[in-house]
């Protein structure tokens, strides 16, 4: 970049206009100096990459182009860089900011084997004083450490919207110039004069304004961000509780079927000794008691497991993480679901990542207004107050005298064509990614509004029609010996049905609630308890 300046002096004025000339093509937007964001940056963000950013903003205004401006209109012009006046970059590109910033929780596999006898749903909610979801949420919004850290990424946008409206610094600049090797006697030089130069920055096409708009639309994009790392978190929540509930009730199913094993074993082994039952069953029953042991001991390590996930996550102290009870069901209501179509109106008015997407577009507008005001430089206000100038012969006055000038940059070149050109096409960009998030939205809410309706017919049919007919052929094959007994291959066949039945239902339970609180996920609120 060469720079030429001109002066023109009119009546104790001096006008001095920087020429911008570049000795390459016009298209020299590349020249840009755009700070990078490594891993581990302060600058970076908890939340990802922010819809709408197009990475090339510099919210400090200097419009990554590093001039140099004439101090003032006297013999000495200092070469200043102008980046000393200019506010610094409060976080550059913004990389780092995204809407999946939270890992969602895998599932537990609960165990399998073993005998399942069925207890009442009541017996399946917990003490009184147990932890509820509702008051978990609560203790989850202001405990869990991963969303206090998040937080942090608003007060800094806050920051920088605090950044983007500092201005320019003046500079202050004094020189004396033709100081004499000795003195001017019998020279034409001289006299030595001194100078004081102030030299003020002013915005004219107003750099400052789209700055401050730029961080704004970034704060609002950031607090929709963590909007949604609140639902996503939730959502973990949701699946670590049910981790905990589905656990607890196994503990349960299976403690019913050891106590009907330990009671049909108690049966077995006294007509073992009448002669009337073979051994063979008898160690058959043995072995079933023995898996459904084994089984109960995977089912009660895997509860206290979910528990320790459940009290991560609420920052429940270490020695309390495998006893802190809850209090939860896994039957909900027997409500049926809203209408799809509410369900999906309700999902595109609240979900706050599709809200963070919206943001962004107008974000990524605003971007493109800084990048074409950053094509022109500040022009530069200069005003000299005081010049003195020593007299040549002796007895003669000090002469003092003032100057102002102005510097002006001259757009010969544009040189942010290609930032201009970025902005416009993630404008582009962000509004397809909204319209495609939109689309996995509404087949999200129908996914999970699906899955309800099936599992809450699942549970209403074997409640009503499966589970007592089961029940009811196990305990006629359990009946007291008589002329109608069934054989030995039909009670080996209840006792499976039935177990099989109790296993089905277990699971049926524990995926009517997870939809329940998945349709909650996908809509972006409180839609079942």
């Amino acid at each position: 970049m060469k720079l030429g300046l001109i002066h023109v002096q009119m009546s104790g004025i001096v006008v001095a206009v920087v020429l911008l000339v570049g000795s390459e093509a016009p298209a020299q937007g590349g020249e840009r100096s755009i700070p990078s964001v490594t891993p581990g940056d302060p600058s970076s963000s908890a939340l990802g990459d922010a819809p709408g950013a197009t990475g090339t903003v510099d919210l400090g205004g200097s419009g990554g182009i590093e001039q140099v401006i004439p101090a003032g209109p006297g013999p000495s012009y200092p070469r200043v860089p102008r980046g000393i006046t200019q506010p610094p970059e409060p976080f550059g590109p913004q990389e780092g900011l995204g809407i999946e910033s939270i890992s969602p929780l895998t599932e537990s596999s609960l165990p399998i084997g073993g005998r399942l006898g069925t207890v009442p749903l009541e017996d399946l909610e917990g003490p009184p004083n147990g932890l509820t979801i509702d008051q978990a949420i609560d203790r989850l919004l202001g405990l869990n450490l991963e969303l206090r850290s998040q937080a942090m990424e608003i007060s800094k946008a806050r920051a920088d919207v605090l950044t983007a409206g500092l201005r320019g610094n003046p500079l202050i600049y004094t020189d004396a110039s033709q100081v004499p090797y000795g003195d001017f006697e019998g020279s034409a030089g001289g006299p030595t004069q001194y100078d004081l130069n102030i030299t003020l920055p002013i915005d004219l096409n107003g750099k400052r304004k789209r700055r401050i708009e730029v961080a704004v639309r970034a704060q609002e994009v950031t607090e929709a961000l963590y909007q949604d790392s609140i639902r996503l978190q939730i959502d973990n929540l949701y699946t670590a509780w049910i981790d905990v509930l589905a656990a607890q009730a196994t503990i349960q199913f299976l403690k019913a079927g050891m106590e009907s094993l330990e009671s049909q074993k108690r049966i077995i082994e006294q007509r073992v000794r009448e002669g009337t039952m073979s051994r063979t069953e008898f160690n058959n029953l043995e072995i079933l008691i023995d898996s459904t042991d084994l089984t109960l001991l995977e089912a009660v390590e895997t509860y206290e497991d979910a528990k320790r996930t459940l009290a991560a996550l609420l920052l429940i102290p270490l020695n309390e993480a495998e006893t802190f009870p809850i209090r939860g069901t896994l039957r909900g209501l027997d409500l049926p679901s809203p209408p799809i179509e509410f369900l999906i109106e309700q999902a595109r008015a609240i979900r706050p990542d599709l809200a963070a997407f919206r943001l962004g577009v107008h974000r990524a507008q605003s971007e493109v207004r800084l990048a074409r005001a950053n094509r022109i430089d500040d022009v530069f206000l200069l005003y000299q107050p005081f010049t003195a100038q020593e007299a040549l012969m002796p007895g003669e006055r000090v002469a003092t005298s003032w100057a102002m000038g102005v510097t002006i940059p001259v757009p010969i070149f544009n040189r942010n064509q290609g930032n201009i050109a970025r902005a416009q096409h993630t404008v582009v960009q962000t509004q397809t990614q909204l319209e495609n998030l939109e689309r996995q939205i509404i087949l999200e809410v129908q996914r999970a509004e699906a899955a309800y309706s099936v599992t809450l017919a699942t549970i209403k049919r074997l409640q009503e029609e499966t589970l007592p007919a089961a029940r009811e052929n196990l305990e006629l094959s359990l009946a007291q010996r008589g002329p109608e007994e069934p054989d030995s291959i039909s009670r080996i066949e209840a006792q499976r049905a039935f177990g099989e039945i109790a296993r089905q239902y277990l699971d049926a339970l524990v995926r009517h609630r997870r939809s329940m609180f998945r349709l909650n996920t996908a809509v972006g609120t409180r839609v079942f308890p």
